[in-house]
């Protein structure tokens, strides 16, 4: 039985490698003191292309966003640990799940999980054209 006083505490993830922490900002803030919805989505594709940069081996880029649920607000000094594993890869293309969770400064040791994506990344050779990920 957990001990934490936030119903939505949640232990990390075990069978994902945690690729990205980082720490928002007030300028990363709405009028609202809440972060933007969009710098989530950008450190979440940073995040994403870790694991696919390991099989690609060059150039790729992100060419579909499958699914993005904002569970809830992140907040400035919020710890924000990024988790992701690779869901399938294809002959050009690579598809991660992206998990986020915040450590609230007021609250550490405690982690919510605040967003969830899945994403797909292609490789591309130097003209921008999808090529073959190498399976060696």
């Amino acid at each position: 039985m957990s001990t934490s006083s936030n119903p939505h505490a949640v232990p990390l993830p075990t069978d994902q490698e945690l690729v990205l922490k980082v720490i928002p900002m007030p300028a990363d803030c709405n009028q609202n003191g809440d972060i933007f919805g969009g710098w989530v989505m950008a450190q979440v594709d940073l995040a994403g292309a870790v694991l696919p940069a390991r099989y690609v081996r060059g150039r790729m880029a992100t060419v579909a966003v499958n699914e993005f649920i904002f569970k809830h607000p992140v907040k400035v000094g919020d710890i924000l640990s990024f988790f992701s594993r690779v869901q399938r890869i294809g002959n050009t293309s690579i598809s991660v799940k992206v998990e986020v969770f915040a450590e609230r400064f007021s609250s550490q040791g405690e982690y919510m999980k605040v967003t969830e994506a899945t994403l797909t990344y292609v490789a591309i050779d130097e003209t921008g054209k999808p090529r073959i990920i190498p399976k060696d």
